[in-house]
């Protein structure tokens, strides 16, 4: 028996590359989808690197919630970096092949950012409650300590509990089909090809998908619900709406990204990958980075007053060089 159990195992052929589908097979609509996605993803560069440049030359703009927005402007450049010129490059080549050490390590690294996003979008709404509800212990509250502390535990959470789900996912054998029906390598679609009982692992990211998303989340609807509370005693309306103004911009963000992330990680798994997920996906690896320098600046009045000192100060530069 021991004989016949070992022959079998030297008889299996393990997976040293997946082929990722991708969004077509049509190679025009792969050339289209290649100008419309290196155009989104430019525009997210550009956007958030903007948004990081302008809080770090304007002094009205180094405030707590524009600290972890220069955060939250880093981890989307990331984010979409993990993901993005990999799929650029499979739609120029109308090839997907990836090899298993390149998967692993991307579902390692987008897994790793979107888990921290997750934490870091709690932060935020933490924060907004202190700048709202508790206005005089505010400074206090959220000194630059405190600030550091609630950064550096939504990337260290976000990249230590990574490190459990995809462990946990890489120690499964990978012996039958390559086929990812997918344009990256994302932690539940993979795991559908492990040649393995998976329920364990399943169980695991579940429990991490609590953690990272349901908690934050959490945090974050019991925050803007005294939040609300509290801006609906203000006796001023132009408080109240830059109040409300100043939390729309996150609670947009919010919903965008929760949405689509908690479809596709805490809904009962199927055997099959459908186009649903892909598309699910293109939302939060593509269209929430991108949006998210116009959502939270689109009604800013301190962003738009820092664009117009910037350009100012150009001006007048170009100015004394003539």
């Amino acid at each position: 028996m021991k004989a016949g159990a070992q022959d079998s195992m030297e008889n299996i052929t393990f997976v040293t590359q997946f082929i990722l589908v991708g969004l077509s097979n049509n190679h025009k609509t792969q050339i289209v989808l290649f100008a419309v996605f290196l155009l989104i993803y430019l525009l997210t560069i550009v956007g958030n690197l903007v948004i990081i440049m302008l809080i770090q030359v304007d002094s009205h703009l180094q405030t707590p919630m524009y600290y972890f927005l220069t955060h939250l402007s880093i981890l989307e450049i990331c984010y979409i970096s993990s993901t993005v010129p990999q799929m650029l490059a499979h739609l120029l080549a109308g090839n997907g092949a990836i090899s298993f050490t390149r998967c692993a390590v991307q579902m390692y690294i987008a897994l790793s950012l979107g888990s921290t996003e997750g934490l870091l979008l709690g932060a935020m709404a933490y924060d907004r409650y202190l700048a709202i509800c508790h206005p005089l212990l505010y400074v206090i509250a959220m000194g630059r300590w405190r600030q550091l502390q609630l950064a550096s535990s939504a990337w260290t959470g976000g990249f230590l509990l990574s490190i459990l789900n995809v462990g946990c996912t890489l120690c499964l054998p990978f012996c039958g089909p390559n086929r990812v029906n997918h344009f990256f390598c994302e932690l539940p679609v993979i795991l559908k090809l492990a040649c393995a009982d998976t329920w364990i692992t399943e169980a695991v990211i579940f429990g991490a998908a609590v953690l990272i998303l349901l908690v934050p989340l959490s945090v974050i609807l019991t925050s803007y619900s005294l939040i609300l509370f509290s801006v609906l005693q203000m006796p001023s309306a132009s408080g109240r709406h830059k109040a409300f103004s100043t939390c729309a911009s996150h609670l947009a963000v919010v919903i965008l990204f929760y949405g689509t992330v908690i479809s596709m990680y805490m809904r009962p798994r199927s055997d099959t990958t459908t186009d649903i997920d892909k598309r699910i996906a293109v939302f939060y690896i593509l269209v929430t980075p991108l949006l998210n320098p116009f959502i939270y600046t689109l009604r800013n009045k301190d962003v738009h007053n820092a664009v117009v000192k910037v350009f100012q100060r150009w001006g007048f530069q170009m100015k004394l060089q003539h």
